[in-house]
């Protein structure tokens, strides 16, 4: 059985993402899945690992994406937890997610409940494990604590705010345009602020009161780092979810209040993350506080053009997905 997927035979900008019409259909093995594919998320990641330079390199050629979303077509030998016709969504692939099947390890598998579509299913994974591993694991945030999404529009962004407003956090959100800024007070922040305006960093300073804000979580320290550190509180810290490049900052501006720059990764998870994580989130699927938002929707056909867009967008409004 073939199927179509998009592939990428060498490293380089959006137009290597090429779709083929005669991949074969995998096999899922030992503890694994074969999903039928609905829908794909597109994440920031995918594009920095398809230009090669990434710290994790795939061997070629190789078909991107990990947050699938869709239907359980078979099993492999010792699943128990699914079973053909489950409605699932994932937070890695084996044989990647830009694809009309694929298959995953049986333990990066989820059940997706009703109440949420396929396309919102593919939005989950990468944003909304790193949204929870940033503000929990990484800058250990407590409920009262400020919390600023710098870059809060976008797939993480929308997750953070969502997370962070339901365990009690006073959220403060920054987007680039006004539909921006209207979904981001829309999805839990309780202060928005758009990024593009001058001064809006001392309107964020006035909004705290001049104390500042506890956590920062940063979509794009290469620009943002410097200014961040003036706005955190004493013993504020900047969690760095993503950088497109290096910034100068002056690192005395972390010792007068003892303020902290910490990197994430998701992938450095380990499996009882995973296990925190997941539980966290699906009781917020339950209970109706996750509530993933798709934005702009594409074939596998306009692949390139969908990394091109996730790079140079205006400005983010949600969710990018693959609709399959």
């Amino acid at each position: 059985m073939l199927m179509r997927a998009v592939r990428v035979l060498q490293f380089g900008g959006p137009d290597v993402l090429k779709l083929h019409s005669d991949v074969p259909v995998p096999n899922p093995e030992d503890n694994q899945v074969l999903i039928k594919v609905h829908a794909c998320g597109i994440n920031p990641v995918e594009t920095y690992i398809r230009t090669g330079s990434f710290s994790r390199k795939p061997a070629l050629p190789y078909t991107p994406g990990s947050d699938v979303a869709g239907v359980i077509e078979r099993i492999g030998k010792g699943v128990t937890a699914f079973k053909k016709g489950d409605r699932v969504f994932t937070t890695k692939t084996i044989t990647g997610g830009y694809a009309e099947y694929t298959t995953a390890s049986a333990d990066t598998v989820y059940p997706l409940p009703d109440n949420l579509s396929f396309k919102q299913g593919a939005a989950i994974g990468i944003p909304y494990f790193t949204a929870y591993r940033s503000l929990f694991k990484k800058a250990c945030a407590k409920p009262g604590e400020r919390v600023l999404v710098h870059g809060a529009s976008g797939g993480v962004g929308i997750a953070t705010c969502q997370i962070a407003r339901a365990c009690g956090f006073k959220v403060f959100g920054t987007a680039g345009t006004v539909e921006g800024m209207n979904l981001v007070l829309r999805n839990g922040a309780h202060k928005v602020f758009n990024h593009r305006e001058d001064g809006y960093i001392n309107k964020i300073q006035e909004a705290t009161g001049g104390d500042g804000v506890d956590v920062i979580i940063e979509m794009l320290s290469n620009v943002n780092l410097s200014n961040d550190l003036q706005l955190l509180s004493y013993g504020g810290r900047v969690i760095i979810v993503g950088a497109r490049g290096p910034i100068e900052i002056n690192p005395r501006d972390t010792m007068l209040k003892e303020t902290s720059i910490i990197g994430v990764s998701l992938y450095s998870s380990t499996k009882e993350d995973w296990q925190e994580s997941s539980a966290v989130l699906l009781a917020g699927m339950e209970i109706g506080w996750l509530n993933p938002l798709v934005g702009t929707e594409y074939p596998l056909e306009k692949a390139p053009q969908a990394h091109e867009d996730l790079i140079h967008s205006s400005g983010a409004t949600g969710k990018m997905v693959f609709v399959i």
